[in-house]
């Protein structure tokens, strides 16, 4: 359980999200929207929902937003706003100000504000869709400095029933099994994001590999994506 405070501003689809999940963790979550019937659908979703305007910094003072460890601000297409109230609460030094940004110009806007740290929702999915359209095997990434990513990737066919150990996964492709998702046999298929199952922890080598599996490994792309081709 998580005992930091987090504030989500704009409580759109988005912003809704982070909220909810942040709040199922055990964390501390205040939702502002301006939009009453929103605060009223998530209320009961998470710790604290008002419905204030979050350009106005005397509403913000009101709520002790300067309190919050994190504010994310997840105000979606009006960039106006979304900059009127990030201004607001670097003028009232709250500690971590994470932005959403949807583009390149409102990125470099946002820096030379000072912010240092963004979400843009559209161009990751985007990015993770293409992914998906190159390569169908990758349910989900994250990519890392350097070029190294942690990648989600359905077992290939030609793999079940092997062993860990005879992937041999670190020799052979400069890969480290970090876990596997097992989904049951009446689940979805592994690209569903409502897949149900379970991670098996860390799998031993003697680990046998079985339809539905998903892989999740850590390497550099190039490795991974060798792995990839070399087992379809």
């Amino acid at each position: 359980m998580s005992n930091e405070r987090f504030a989500i501003i704009g409580a759109g689809h988005f912003g809704s999200s982070i909220a909810i999940a942040l709040s199922q963790s055990g964390a501390e979550v205040l939702v502002i929207d301006s939009d009453i019937n929103v605060i009223q659908d998530i209320s009961d979703d998470v710790a604290y929902a008002v419905c204030i305007d979050a350009t106005n910094k005397k509403a913000l003072i009101a709520e002790n937003i300067q309190d919050f460890d994190v504010v994310v601000v997840a105000i979606g297409n009006d960039f106006v706003k979304r900059l009127l109230c990030t201004a607001n609460l670097m003028d009232l030094n709250v500690k971590r100000i994470i932005c959403r940004t949807m583009g390149k110009n409102q990125r470099i806007i946002l820096e030379k504000m000072g912010v240092t740290e963004f979400l843009s929702p559209e161009d990751e999915i985007g990015t993770l869709f293409a992914e998906r359209l190159l390569n169908p095997s990758v349910v989900s990434y994250l990519q890392l400095p350097d070029g190294y990513r942690i990648a989600e990737i359905i077992a290939p066919q030609r793999l079940i029933g092997m062993t860990i150990a005879d992937l041999n996964l670190r020799d052979a492709y400069r890969l480290s099994l970090i876990t596997i998702r097992r989904n049951f046999a009446d689940s979805p298929t592994p690209t569903q994001s409502n897949a149900t199952g379970h991670t098996l922890g860390v799998p031993d080598t003697s680990t046998v590999i079985e339809e539905k599996d998903c892989f999740v490994i850590f390497g550099l792309t190039r490795d991974i994506e060798n792995f990839i081709k070399k087992n379809q």
